[in-house]
Order: structure tokens, then C-alpha cells, then sequence
């Protein structure tokens, strides 16, 4: 089963009715839903948090941050809110002895990581190459992959670096139809998440974010 990750995200940031469109997803199948650190205040994220796990689902925190200073501000939301995924982030190096002892599992980004919205640079032999890299360190679980955010060929993107890898590998970003998830599943990948699309109803056209989220659900499994 290739695992859908629901990111109450759009644009690189948590949408401010966040608490509201969770609460019309309560009885949907998802078993991982998301958000960042930046877009509402943190006792928004405090309450989401406490209403995802509530739910016996598990919670994802997606790091955005460019800078080491604000990336490690973003981890230590992740750690006092004791979500059980960070994803993103590009400094590992400084984030490993944060989480050390932690049990948070821990995806950064492989490759060049620029500007926000982020966009994924570098070739698809050095993005896997730094795959290898990252997946060999003590305390990285797995990786967080930018694959559509890439102007190369995507599908070999996701197949070098899942190749790469020693953990699980998650597409994340600009995924928007069927045929994108089948590639994330043709690829190997362990999951992939889905925000904004969500929202601007790429799926089923005037449905609600519920009705596109159990249209993907079942498309993943």
C-alpha cells in the first residue's frame, strides 16, 4: 500500500481554517495528516495536534525553513508539540543531535532545496548520491523527495533516489492527479503527500477536501 500523507497546507504554509477541515476529515481513512510550522499560531498547532493523535492517527510536521536558524526553530515546534514525523529541511548535521533520544522519526530533503515554495535542484546522480548519503546517517529514517518540484525527468528521479535510499522515501509537493500518484507507486516510494490540490478540488471538481481525500485514498491503496 503506498501511504497518503495530508498536508493541511497550501502554498508552503498551514491554511488558517486548519482545525475546520480537519474536523470534516475525522471520518475519513487517513492514518497520517500534516501540517508546517508557519501559517497559524502555535496554539493552533497544538490543537491539531492533540485532535490528529486524538484520532489514533499519526502527526507530521513538514520543515520549510531555508535557513539552519529557523530550521532548528522548526524541529524544536516538532519536538514540543511531540508530533511523530518531521519531514524536510536540509540541514541534518545540526537537526540529528536535537532528535538524538528522540522518538521522532526524521525524512529531510535530499539535494539543492531553494526558495519558497521550495523548488529541488541538482542532477538525478547527485540527488541520489546525497540520498545514499543522508539515508546512511544514524537518526535519519528516510527521505522527503521534492520530485515534482524537479525540471528533470521525474519518474527516474524518484526511481534513483528510492533505489539509493536505506529507508522509506516520500514524494511530497505538486502532486495533483491519478497519473502522479501511479508514478510515486511505480517508483517504489512509501508514500507521497497531497495539500494544496486538495484544496483547489484537482481531483473531483466542486467535491469537498473530504471527498478528495477518499478519492486519493483509494487511488493509494
Amino acid at each position: 500500500m503506498l501511504e497518503f500523507i495530508f498536508m493541511l497546507t497550501r502554498d508552503d504554509q498551514t491554511v488558517a481554517d486548519a482545525l475546520e477541515v480537519y474536523e470534516d476529515l475525522r471520518d475519513t481513512g487517513l492514518r497520517y495528516v500534516g501540517f508546517k510550522d508557519v501559517g497559524v499560531p502555535p496554539e493552533t498547532l497544538r490543537e491539531l495536534t492533540a485532535a490528529i493523535r486524538g484520532d489514533g492517527r499519526a502527526v507530521v510536521l513538514e520543515v520549510v525553513s531555508l535557513s539552519t536558524d529557523d530550521e532548528l526553530r522548526s524541529v524544536r515546534v516538532g519536538l514540543d508539540l511531540g508530533v511523530d514525523l518531521i519531514m524536510g529541511g536540509t540541514h541534518p548535521e545540526a537537526v540529528l543531535p536535537l532528535l538524538e533520544g528522540s522518538p521522532v522519526r526524521y525524512l529531510p530533503f535530499p539535494g539543492t532545496v531553494i526558495d519558497h515554495p521550495s523548488v529541488l535542484t541538482g542532477s538525478i546522480d547527485e540527488i541520489a548520491e546525497h540520498a545514499r548519503r543522508l539515508t546512511s546517517l544514524p537518526g535519519v529514517h528516510g527521505l522527503d523527495l521534492l520530485a515534482y518540484r524537479h525540471s528533470g525527468d521525474v519518474p527516474a528521479l524518484m526511481a534513483a533516489v528510492v533505489a539509493a535510499s536505506r529507508g522509506p522515501v516520500v514524494v511530497a509537493g505538486s502532486i495533483d492527479s491519478d497519473e502522479r500518484i501511479e508514478v510515486a507507486r511505480a517508483s517504489g516510494a512509501w508514500g507521497f503527500t497531497v495539500g494544496g490540490a486538495v484544496f483547489d478540488r484537482c481531483w473531483l471538481p466542486g467535491g469537498s477536501c473530504a471527498e478528495q481525500v477518499r478519492h486519493i485514498l483509494e487511488r493509494a491503496a
